[in-house]
């Protein structure tokens, strides 16, 4: 059967599983690994970015089946996995500080659900760091965290410099939490960033 164009999916489970073509960039994620822990990966909208953090995300899981035929496939200790915390803020448009500091709280609850671990800290930064470090208590690994569009609240406010710069702030307090975070905490930690439009 002939393969389909995966126009507009940043889902790589979907472009394995839906017999999508898929040109084979787990060789640089491997790389990328080997070579370092923080990263920022700077590229034109539409370029992949997205996908490619969707890949780095079932990498770390160990999602194994999903890499058959790729060269991470016979190249990655697929006997460890690490927990993850994937965050972006590519959907919608968010307008205000107010919506910002709502949608980081919904992520990081969706999170705290989602790795069984809960925070006490009643700011989102304090939430974050303690999330981070719960989960490396909770699972005994390095936990890797993963940012999608990490400027774009900042983007889509870019013609109002007042709020622009609000958002701004914000994502700072998030973003700066890096600089507390020892490095066995988390082995990788790349930023999908936007260009600006």
């Amino acid at each position: 059967m002939r393969k389909k164009l995966p126009i507009g999916i940043q889902t790589f489970s979907k472009i394995r599983e839906d017999n999508y073509y898929y040109v084979d960039k787990t060789g640089f994620a491997l790389s990328l690994i080997d070579q370092g822990s923080y990263y920022f990966l700077s590229r034109p909208r539409r370029f992949g970015k997205s996908l490619f953090l969707d890949t780095l995300k079932e990498l770390f899981e160990g999602n194994r089946r999903l890499f058959q035929g790729l060269e991470a496939g016979d190249h990655w200790d697929w006997s460890v996995t690490y927990p993850v915390i994937r965050i972006s803020f590519g959907e919608g448009v968010l307008k205000s500080g107010g919506e910002l500091k709502e949608r980081i709280t919904e992520l990081l609850r969706h999170h705290q659900q989602r790795l069984g671990v809960s925070c006490d800290a009643a700011s989102n930064a304090g939430c974050f760091l303690e999330l981070i470090r719960k989960t490396h208590q909770k699972f005994g690994r390095r936990v890797v965290i993963l940012v999608d569009e990490y400027d774009k609240p900042i983007l889509d406010n870019i013609e109002s410099s007042d709020t622009a710069t609000e958002m701004r702030e914000k994502l700072r307090d998030i973003y700066s939490l890096r600089a507390q975070m020892p490095m066995s905490n988390s082995p990788f930690s790349p930023e999908s960033a936007s260009s600006p439009r």
